[in-house]
Protein backbone atom coordinates (compact mmCIF):
# COMPACT_ATOMS: atom_id res chain seq x y z
CA UNK A 1 0.00 0.00 0.00
CA UNK A 2 1.13 3.43 -0.78
CA UNK A 3 2.22 6.09 2.19
CA UNK A 4 -0.31 8.32 3.29
CA UNK A 5 0.81 11.99 4.41
CA UNK A 6 1.62 12.59 7.24
CA UNK A 7 1.25 15.81 9.56
CA UNK A 8 0.84 17.70 12.88
CA UNK A 9 -2.68 18.28 13.87
CA UNK A 10 -3.95 20.65 16.75
CA UNK A 11 -7.52 20.19 18.89
CA UNK A 12 -9.17 22.93 17.71
CA UNK A 13 -12.12 21.93 19.67
CA UNK A 14 -13.12 19.10 22.60
CA UNK A 15 -16.17 17.77 23.44
CA UNK A 16 -17.45 15.47 25.57
CA UNK A 17 -20.62 14.80 24.92
CA UNK A 18 -21.26 11.39 26.55
CA UNK A 19 -19.99 9.43 29.44
CA UNK A 20 -15.97 7.98 28.37
CA UNK A 21 -16.92 9.76 24.89
CA UNK A 22 -14.61 12.59 23.48
CA UNK A 23 -14.84 14.46 20.12
CA UNK A 24 -12.18 16.14 18.84
CA UNK A 25 -11.85 18.52 15.80
CA UNK A 26 -8.66 18.26 14.23
CA UNK A 27 -6.48 21.22 12.06
CA UNK A 28 -3.58 20.85 10.72
CA UNK A 29 -0.91 22.73 12.51
CA UNK A 30 0.43 24.51 9.02
CA UNK A 31 -2.92 25.74 8.33
CA UNK A 32 -3.17 23.87 4.74
CA UNK A 33 -6.31 21.72 4.07
CA UNK A 34 -6.05 17.81 4.57
CA UNK A 35 -6.62 15.49 2.01
CA UNK A 36 -9.83 14.76 0.70
CA UNK A 37 -11.33 11.55 2.15
CA UNK A 38 -14.93 9.96 1.11
CA UNK A 39 -16.99 8.00 4.11
CA UNK A 40 -15.37 5.22 5.85
CA UNK A 41 -12.18 6.91 6.10
CA UNK A 42 -9.78 6.45 9.11
CA UNK A 43 -6.45 8.40 10.20
CA UNK A 44 -3.92 7.04 12.59
CA UNK A 45 -2.94 9.07 14.96
CA UNK A 46 0.94 8.67 16.39
CA UNK A 47 1.42 8.96 19.78
CA UNK A 48 4.92 7.59 20.11
CA UNK A 49 6.68 4.68 18.59
CA UNK A 50 4.84 2.12 19.57
CA UNK A 51 1.27 3.70 20.09
CA UNK A 52 -0.62 4.22 16.97
CA UNK A 53 -4.29 4.55 17.23
CA UNK A 54 -7.31 4.35 14.21
CA UNK A 55 -10.14 6.48 14.69
CA UNK A 56 -12.44 6.77 11.59
CA UNK A 57 -13.49 9.89 10.72
CA UNK A 58 -16.83 10.72 11.45
CA UNK A 59 -17.45 14.66 9.93
CA UNK A 60 -17.74 16.27 6.29
CA UNK A 61 -15.68 14.99 4.19
CA UNK A 62 -16.73 18.57 2.37
CA UNK A 63 -15.15 20.61 4.87
CA UNK A 64 -11.03 20.29 3.90
CA UNK A 65 -9.90 22.65 6.74
CA UNK A 66 -11.39 20.02 9.69
CA UNK A 67 -11.44 16.38 10.47
CA UNK A 68 -13.62 15.04 13.26
CA UNK A 69 -13.00 12.02 15.14
CA UNK A 70 -14.55 10.41 18.71
CA UNK A 71 -12.68 8.40 20.84
CA UNK A 72 -14.11 6.34 23.58
CA UNK A 73 -12.28 5.53 26.98
CA UNK A 74 -11.68 1.53 26.98
CA UNK A 75 -12.08 0.51 30.34
CA UNK A 76 -9.65 -2.30 28.88
CA UNK A 77 -7.91 -1.13 26.53
CA UNK A 78 -3.84 -1.00 25.44
CA UNK A 79 -3.78 2.61 26.70
CA UNK A 80 -4.04 4.68 23.47
CA UNK A 81 -7.97 5.79 24.35
CA UNK A 82 -6.38 6.40 27.76
CA UNK A 83 -3.61 8.51 26.42
CA UNK A 84 -5.94 10.52 23.69
CA UNK A 85 -8.38 11.38 26.92
CA UNK A 86 -6.14 12.81 29.39
CA UNK A 87 -3.35 14.45 26.27
CA UNK A 88 -5.71 15.87 23.57
CA UNK A 89 -7.67 18.56 25.10
CA UNK A 90 -8.02 22.35 23.33
CA UNK A 91 -5.08 23.12 22.06
CA UNK A 92 -3.30 19.91 22.18
CA UNK A 93 -0.50 18.83 19.11
CA UNK A 94 -0.19 15.31 17.68
CA UNK A 95 1.34 13.82 14.64
CA UNK A 96 -1.52 12.22 12.58
CA UNK A 97 -1.53 10.03 9.53
CA UNK A 98 -3.77 9.37 6.78
CA UNK A 99 -6.54 8.86 5.41
CA UNK A 100 -7.10 5.27 5.01
CA UNK A 101 -10.33 3.46 4.18
CA UNK A 102 -11.19 0.06 3.99
CA UNK A 103 -14.85 0.60 4.82
CA UNK A 104 -15.55 2.63 1.44
CA UNK A 105 -19.39 3.35 0.72
CA UNK A 106 -20.53 1.60 -2.20
CA UNK A 107 -23.74 2.51 -4.19
CA UNK A 108 -27.28 0.61 -3.70
CA UNK A 109 -30.81 0.68 -3.95
CA UNK A 110 -31.24 1.09 -0.74
CA UNK A 111 -28.75 1.37 2.73
CA UNK A 112 -29.46 -0.68 6.24
CA UNK A 113 -26.92 1.02 8.72
CA UNK A 114 -25.91 -0.68 12.32
CA UNK A 115 -23.86 0.41 14.65
CA UNK A 116 -22.84 -0.42 18.13
CA UNK A 117 -21.33 1.63 20.52
CA UNK A 118 -18.50 3.94 19.08
CA UNK A 119 -18.99 2.21 16.21
CA UNK A 120 -21.71 4.92 14.61
CA UNK A 121 -18.30 6.86 13.53
CA UNK A 122 -17.98 5.69 10.47
CA UNK A 123 -21.42 5.70 9.52
CA UNK A 124 -22.09 9.11 9.91
CA UNK A 125 -20.51 10.67 7.08
CA UNK A 126 -22.23 7.34 4.72
CA UNK A 127 -26.32 8.86 6.26
CA UNK A 128 -25.07 12.40 4.85
CA UNK A 129 -24.27 10.62 1.40
CA UNK A 130 -27.64 8.63 1.49
CA UNK A 131 -29.81 11.51 2.73
CA UNK A 132 -28.52 13.89 -0.27
CA UNK A 133 -28.15 11.23 -3.03
CA UNK A 134 -32.25 10.75 -2.17
CA UNK A 135 -30.97 6.89 -1.73
CA UNK A 136 -33.38 5.08 0.80
CA UNK A 137 -32.16 4.08 4.04
CA UNK A 138 -32.61 3.47 7.77
CA UNK A 139 -29.77 2.86 10.83
CA UNK A 140 -30.53 0.94 13.95
CA UNK A 141 -28.03 2.57 16.61
CA UNK A 142 -27.45 -0.02 19.54
CA UNK A 143 -26.13 1.29 22.81
CA UNK A 144 -26.09 0.70 26.95
CA UNK A 145 -27.70 3.52 27.14
CA UNK A 146 -28.63 6.77 26.01
CA UNK A 147 -26.44 8.20 28.37
CA UNK A 148 -23.45 6.33 26.55
CA UNK A 149 -24.58 6.92 23.16
CA UNK A 150 -22.68 9.88 21.40
CA UNK A 151 -24.73 11.85 18.32
CA UNK A 152 -27.99 11.18 19.35
CA UNK A 153 -28.33 15.24 19.18
CA UNK A 154 -27.14 15.30 15.51
CA UNK A 155 -29.02 12.30 14.30
CA UNK A 156 -32.34 13.33 16.09
CA UNK A 157 -33.00 15.06 12.49
CA UNK A 158 -33.86 11.79 10.84
CA UNK A 159 -36.71 11.15 12.90
CA UNK A 160 -37.83 7.36 12.88
CA UNK A 161 -35.66 6.55 9.82
CA UNK A 162 -32.85 6.35 13.13
CA UNK A 163 -34.16 3.64 15.79
CA UNK A 164 -32.11 4.23 18.71
CA UNK A 165 -31.90 0.80 20.51
CA UNK A 166 -30.82 1.06 24.59
CA UNK A 167 -30.17 -1.63 26.48
CA UNK A 168 -31.27 -0.64 29.80
CA UNK A 169 -34.49 0.57 28.12
CA UNK A 170 -35.42 -3.02 27.29
CA UNK A 171 -35.30 -1.69 23.89
CA UNK A 172 -32.31 -4.37 22.32
CA UNK A 173 -32.32 -4.97 18.74
CA UNK A 174 -33.31 -7.96 17.15
CA UNK A 175 -30.66 -8.81 14.81
CA UNK A 176 -33.18 -11.73 13.61
CA UNK A 177 -35.28 -8.37 11.53
CA UNK A 178 -32.22 -7.70 8.99
CA UNK A 179 -33.73 -9.13 5.97
CA UNK A 180 -31.85 -7.24 3.40
CA UNK A 181 -34.47 -6.87 0.10
CA UNK A 182 -32.36 -6.96 -3.09
CA UNK A 183 -30.32 -4.18 -3.68
CA UNK A 184 -29.77 -3.04 -0.14
CA UNK A 185 -26.52 -2.71 1.28
CA UNK A 186 -26.11 -3.68 5.05
CA UNK A 187 -23.45 -1.74 6.63
CA UNK A 188 -21.98 -2.19 9.96
CA UNK A 189 -19.37 -1.57 13.08
CA UNK A 190 -19.62 -2.02 16.47
CA UNK A 191 -18.52 -4.54 18.94
CA UNK A 192 -17.26 -8.26 17.45
CA UNK A 193 -20.17 -9.62 18.95
CA UNK A 194 -22.75 -7.81 16.91
CA UNK A 195 -20.67 -8.31 13.89
CA UNK A 196 -20.21 -11.62 14.53
CA UNK A 197 -23.73 -12.44 14.38
CA UNK A 198 -24.18 -10.24 11.82
CA UNK A 199 -21.62 -12.36 9.43
CA UNK A 200 -23.49 -15.56 10.65
CA UNK A 201 -26.67 -14.26 9.32
CA UNK A 202 -25.50 -12.94 5.97
CA UNK A 203 -24.60 -16.61 5.01
CA UNK A 204 -28.10 -16.38 3.95
CA UNK A 205 -27.96 -12.82 2.04
CA UNK A 206 -26.86 -12.18 -1.23
CA UNK A 207 -23.12 -11.99 -1.37
CA UNK A 208 -21.91 -8.36 -0.88
CA UNK A 209 -24.61 -7.09 0.86
CA UNK A 210 -23.10 -7.04 4.37
CA UNK A 211 -19.91 -4.86 4.93
CA UNK A 212 -18.29 -4.40 8.29
CA UNK A 213 -15.68 -2.54 9.65
CA UNK A 214 -13.80 -4.28 12.99
CA UNK A 215 -12.75 -2.41 15.80
CA UNK A 216 -11.54 -5.37 17.33
CA UNK A 217 -9.92 -8.53 15.49
CA UNK A 218 -12.06 -11.57 15.09
CA UNK A 219 -11.22 -14.84 16.82
CA UNK A 220 -9.08 -17.12 14.28
CA UNK A 221 -8.77 -20.80 14.39
CA UNK A 222 -5.58 -23.31 13.90
CA UNK A 223 -3.26 -21.37 11.15
CA UNK A 224 -3.58 -23.59 7.81
CA UNK A 225 0.35 -24.48 8.28
CA UNK A 226 1.86 -24.78 11.83
CA UNK A 227 5.59 -24.89 10.12
CA UNK A 228 7.11 -22.04 9.09
CA UNK A 229 7.27 -21.04 5.46
CA UNK A 230 9.07 -18.94 3.18
CA UNK A 231 8.19 -15.01 1.87
CA UNK A 232 10.26 -13.60 -1.39
CA UNK A 233 10.09 -10.20 -1.60
CA UNK A 234 9.68 -9.66 -5.72
CA UNK A 235 11.54 -6.04 -5.67
CA UNK A 236 14.57 -7.05 -3.73
CA UNK A 237 14.72 -10.93 -4.76
CA UNK A 238 14.70 -11.46 -0.84
CA UNK A 239 13.92 -14.56 0.43
CA UNK A 240 13.27 -14.70 4.16
CA UNK A 241 11.71 -17.78 6.43
CA UNK A 242 8.67 -17.22 8.45
CA UNK A 243 9.09 -19.35 11.59
CA UNK A 244 5.11 -20.29 13.39
CA UNK A 245 5.49 -18.21 16.02
CA UNK A 246 6.12 -14.83 14.21
CA UNK A 247 4.30 -12.89 11.60
CA UNK A 248 5.52 -12.07 8.05
CA UNK A 249 5.76 -8.27 9.14
CA UNK A 250 7.98 -8.87 11.80
CA UNK A 251 10.21 -10.94 9.43
CA UNK A 252 10.61 -8.09 7.26
CA UNK A 253 11.33 -5.05 9.75
CA UNK A 254 14.45 -7.34 11.54
CA UNK A 255 15.52 -8.80 8.38
CA UNK A 256 15.32 -7.02 5.23
CA UNK A 257 15.29 -3.25 3.93
CA UNK A 258 11.82 -3.19 2.68
CA UNK A 259 9.43 -0.61 4.29
CA UNK A 260 6.35 -1.29 5.46
CA UNK A 261 4.20 1.35 7.30
CA UNK A 262 1.79 -0.70 9.73
CA UNK A 263 -0.28 0.15 12.89
CA UNK A 264 -2.97 -2.26 14.35
CA UNK A 265 -0.60 -5.12 14.22
CA UNK A 266 -3.56 -7.61 14.29
CA UNK A 267 -5.49 -6.87 11.11
CA UNK A 268 -7.82 -4.38 11.91
CA UNK A 269 -6.53 -0.93 10.32
CA UNK A 270 -5.74 -2.34 6.75
CA UNK A 271 -2.56 -0.24 6.63
CA UNK A 272 -0.08 -3.13 6.12
CA UNK A 273 -2.32 -4.64 3.00
CA UNK A 274 0.95 -6.15 0.74
CA UNK A 275 -0.26 -7.32 -2.53
CA UNK A 276 0.40 -10.78 -3.35
CA UNK A 277 1.94 -12.14 -6.65
CA UNK A 278 2.49 -16.09 -5.97
CA UNK A 279 1.31 -18.47 -3.51
CA UNK A 280 -2.06 -19.16 -1.41
CA UNK A 281 -2.74 -17.04 1.46
CA UNK A 282 -4.18 -17.91 4.64
CA UNK A 283 -6.26 -14.93 5.59
CA UNK A 284 -6.36 -13.83 9.48
CA UNK A 285 -7.42 -10.27 9.17
CA UNK A 286 -10.93 -8.89 10.30
CA UNK A 287 -11.01 -6.11 7.34
CA UNK A 288 -11.23 -8.27 3.54
CA UNK A 289 -14.46 -9.93 2.53
CA UNK A 290 -14.68 -13.45 1.92
CA UNK A 291 -14.88 -12.67 -1.50
CA UNK A 292 -11.63 -10.18 -1.45
CA UNK A 293 -9.59 -13.36 0.54
CA UNK A 294 -10.82 -15.68 -1.88
CA UNK A 295 -9.50 -13.55 -4.61
CA UNK A 296 -5.86 -14.24 -2.96
CA UNK A 297 -4.51 -11.02 -4.86
CA UNK A 298 -3.37 -9.12 -1.11
CA UNK A 299 -2.67 -9.77 2.53
CA UNK A 300 -2.48 -8.11 5.92
CA UNK A 301 0.93 -9.65 6.52
CA UNK A 302 0.61 -8.55 10.32
CA UNK A 303 -1.57 -11.33 10.69
CA UNK A 304 -2.27 -13.41 7.80
CA UNK A 305 -0.35 -16.39 7.04
CA UNK A 306 0.71 -18.76 3.93
CA UNK A 307 -1.59 -21.87 3.34
CA UNK A 308 1.50 -22.89 0.88
CA UNK A 309 5.18 -23.18 1.28
CA UNK A 310 6.01 -20.15 -0.33
CA UNK A 311 4.72 -16.71 -0.67
CA UNK A 312 5.73 -14.04 -2.94
CA UNK A 313 5.03 -10.32 -2.55
CA UNK A 314 5.02 -7.44 -3.92
CA UNK A 315 7.62 -5.53 -2.11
Amino acid sequence: MDAAPEFDVVVRRRTDPVDRVAVLELVRADGLPFPAWEPGAHLDLLAGDDLVRQYSLCGDPADAGTWRIAVLREQDGRGGSAWAHEHLVDGAVVRARGPWNHFAMADARAYRFIAGGIGITPLLPMLAVAEASGTPWSLDYCGRSRATMAFLDELARFGDRVRVHASDAGTRMDLGTVAPAPGELVFACGPHGLLDELDARAAAWAPGTLHVERFEAREQGEPVLHESFEVELAASGVTVTVPPDRSILDVIEEETDAFVISSCREGTCGTCETPVLEGEVDHRDSILTPEEQEANDRMMICCSRSACPKLVLDL
